[in-house]
């Protein structure tokens, strides 16, 4: 028993130095490989698709459409730049027409995407949603909002074998991320929830129905300025 207790303490320790060490090690450097990459070169292989190589461009955030910042925070999480992670009041809602309606909807926020695409395995269980949790308080507390928008366009599915804006961008719209304009940025953001139900090279009646709604939605949000307050206050005493 006094082993195991040892081993308990040890393994807790070791689990939070690395989640400080690795999540503040990402805040600084491009997020090259996830977990959903590592299952998609396990699959292409036990296929034998060659031909088909994961497609991912690392680009900063300043080479990346606000068009595209604008269509994400207005479908994905209209309360990005207010919540410190976790969006209770979204929350509350899906459960309500959980209920009410007796389906599943969703209610993560882009930090907790975030979350789940860099450091968590995408098997729903309950384990799985608390790594989330955990490290989504983590990027929220050491990462700004800006960088988590970069990290989170950057390895974003839009499309099997097709990560991050810079290579969806390229392969369907023929033009660098920075070029994207709100109809291409809109029919990105409908093709997340289901990157590989919806096809981007050949937009359903329903997606452009939905890719509609989303242009409609971008423009009741208006122009999203991701920097914090205090960087804003900053700003304006140094000018």
């Amino acid at each position: 028993m006094k082993y195991l207790g040892r081993l308990v303490v040890y393994g807790t320790i070791f689990f939070f130095v690395f989640t400080v060490v690795s999540v503040t090690f990402l805040r600084f450097i491009p997020v090259s490989f996830t977990p959903l990459k590592r299952i998609a070169l396990n699959e292409n292989r036990k296929t034998q698709q060659q031909d088909y190589p994961l497609l991912s461009r690392w680009v900063p955030l300043r080479s990346i459409s606000p068009d595209l910042v604008t269509a994400v925070i207005s479908t994905e999480d209209a309360n990005f730049m207010k919540h410190r992670g976790f969006d209770f009041e979204a929350i509350r809602k899906a459960m309500e027409e959980n209920k009410e309606k007796g389906r599943v909807r969703g209610a993560s926020t882009i930090s907790q995407q975030t979350a789940k695409n860099v450091f968590c395995f995408p098997r729903r269980t309950w384990f799985r949603k608390g790594l989330e949790t955990w490290f989504t308080f983590w990027i929220e507390l050491l990462w700004n909002k800006k960088r988590i928008m970069e990290v989170y366009l950057n390895v974003i599915e839009t499309h099997p074998n097709v990560y991050g804006a810079e290579a969806t961008a390229r392969k369907f719209y023929q033009k660098p991320a920075s070029d994207l304009n709100r109809y291409e940025a809109a029919m990105i953001a409908t093709v997340l929830p289901s990157p590989r139900r919806m096809d981007i090279s050949a937009p359903s009646s329903y997606m452009n129905r939905r890719a509609a709604q989303v242009r409609k939605l971008m423009g009741q949000t208006g122009q999203i300025d991701l920097e914090s307050p205090l960087r804003k206050e900053e700003k304006a005493r140094n000018t």
